[in-house]
């Protein structure tokens, strides 16, 4: 048995400045070709690490093709994006040619991917795949929680499996369960059904977490319909509203054994519950210093802030300026913020050296949305070349880089500075500089969900904040042009809600 896998993953804003270029997929996690796939990602807490270890375990040959992955940004430029399914395609094809044909697929997808001119990204790369194998022969994609999933890829895969954790920690368990149904439905035990129930809903990040309510009575249910005679699958895809997209929004996808009928009342059944308790997905937006002041209240140290406004993974410019402005105009010490993306000031921080004094305008150079640049008289405490490995779980087994990087502090308010946008999952790379995340009483965290999978432990209190920035959680102010119906909480406004101060 041979199965192939590859995949182009990546997370598209359309209200990014810049285009995702084929440099910014050689970058980061990278692009890997053939056996270098397996090599970079075996024991990696990836889908492709999970469909390695699937093989292993059910003795198929698992051929690698092309796997690339863009840190999230702007829409993909097109001619690079069609280089990389060329590519993508004609491995595909040598595969078959030299040894000969494969019996499935694997694609490792993210969801969200957006190319100019094509508003479906993986239902063009899928569609793509299945004109070259053939309608006989099984793909099935895993998919992130962030997926704006739409009929035409429910249409051309088998299967489409999507993460069940946010922070995203079960990414090697979903590829898994992907290879155990590719080699099921190979062997003639299942014959997968798959059907989509499409919602108009955007899905607050805060209430989102998958471990804490109300999220995990979402994941209750996910799991029991999945229980139920034959049902192979259910996935929630809570959405990423700044894809601006004909299908933005949440979705149900449900794969049945052989019942598409089956498939589709589940998915609807899930459907219709998420929808009858969409005011449980609605948070309003909380300020700053609201955010700051509940901290203070409730007494436990650090207050944690998710910047989740300017979430670098998300693709938002990560050098809004409004949360180090605060800390600043408030006089607090032990404060920390990670990460700010500003090549410039890190340029001046190498150049004039550890333990030297500089004046820097630290951020607020992308959009004037993110806010004006601070002007600060820093001390340059540490520099990096941005190389580090994650602790984990989340990307356990695999490294990070995120380029230049400096540790400016002033007045007790320190600044981890980087030139890559890669949100903190985790406090390794801050390790590295020296800082002890754990001592500081305030740190602020340029993501929405994912660095709760390395500092939920260590936190006092955890905020999520409404800051000025490009990626705002007041979906009212996305100024949406293709999406093609009306949403909650925008055109279909939620009950209002008492907001924190």
């Amino acid at each position: 048995m041979r199965i192939g896998t590859g995949g182009i993953s990546h997370e598209s804003s359309s209200f990014a400045t810049s285009l995702t270029t084929l440099g910014d997929f050689e970058t980061g996690f990278g692009l890997f070709r053939g056996r270098e796939i397996l090599e970079r990602f075996r024991g990696a807490n990836i889908c492709t690490g999970g469909f390695i270890d699937g093989a292993e375990r059910h003795g198929f040959e698992l051929v690698p093709l092309l796997w690339a992955f863009a840190y999230p940004g702007g829409l993909i430029r097109r001619a690079d994006y069609d280089a990389l399914k060329a590519e993508l395609l004609e491995r595909l094809a040598d595969a078959e040619s030299h040894d000969g044909p494969l019996d499935g697929v694997l694609l490792d997808l993210h969801g969200a991917m957006v190319i100019e001119e094509i508003d479906d990204g993986e239902g063009d790369l899928i569609d793509a795949v299945r004109a070259a194998v053939g309608r006989d022969r099984p793909i099935i994609a895993t998919t992130d929680l962030h997926g704006n999933h739409t009929p035409r890829r429910v249409a051309s895969a088998d299967a489409i499996i999507g993460f069940d954790t946010y922070p995203h920690v079960d990414m090697a368990e979903r590829g898994r369960e992907a290879a155990d149904l590719i080699v099921a439905t190979l062997d003639g035990d299942v014959n997968p059904a798959m059907a989509i129930c499409q919602l108009p809903l955007f899905w607050n990040a805060a209430c989102q977490v998958t471990a804490h309510p109300p999220m995990d009575e979402v994941m209750q249910r996910v799991h029991e319909i999945e229980s139920r005679p034959g049902i192979l699958s259910t996935t929630i895809a809570t959405g990423f509203p700044w894809s601006d997209v004909p299908d933005v929004g949440a979705s149900v996808i449900a794969v049945a054994d052989g019942d598409r009928d089956l498939a589709q009342s589940a998915a609807d059944e899930l459907g219709a519950w998420v929808w009858e308790h969409r005011q449980r997905w609605y948070r309003a937006p909380v300020s700053v210093r609201d955010a700051l002041a509940d901290g203070e209240r409730i007494g436990r140290y650090p207050i944690l802030l998710a910047d989740h406004s300017d979430n670098t993974g998300g693709g938002a410019p990560g050098d809004s300026t409004e949360v180090l402005r605060t800390f600043l105009d408030l006089g607090l010490t032990d404060a920390l913020l990670l990460y700010m993306v500003d090549p410039e000031v890190i340029g001046q921080a190498r150049k004039a050296g550890v333990g030297s004094r500089i004046s820097v305008r630290l951020g607020g150079k992308s959009d004037p949305i993110q806010g004006p640049p601070v002007e600060m008289s820093v001390e340059v405490k540490a520099v990096s070349d941005g190389k580090f490995s994650y602790d984990g779980p989340m990307y356990a087994g695999l490294t990070g880089d995120l380029g230049p990087s400096a540790w400016l502090e002033q007045d007790g308010v320190s600044v981890v500075a980087v030139t890559a946008r890669e949100q903190p999952v985790d406090p390794a790379f801050a390790r590295g500089l020296g800082i002890d995340c754990a001592a500081m009483r305030y740190i602020a965290l340029k993501s929405a969900v994912h660095f709760r999978s390395g500092f939920e432990t260590m936190a006092g209190s955890i905020h999520n904040v409404d800051a000025a920035a490009l990626h705002t959680h007041d979906f009212t102010q996305l100024h949406h042009r293709r999406r093609t119906r009306d949403v909650f909480p925008v055109e279909i406004p939620p009950e209002p809600q008492k907001v924190s101060g």
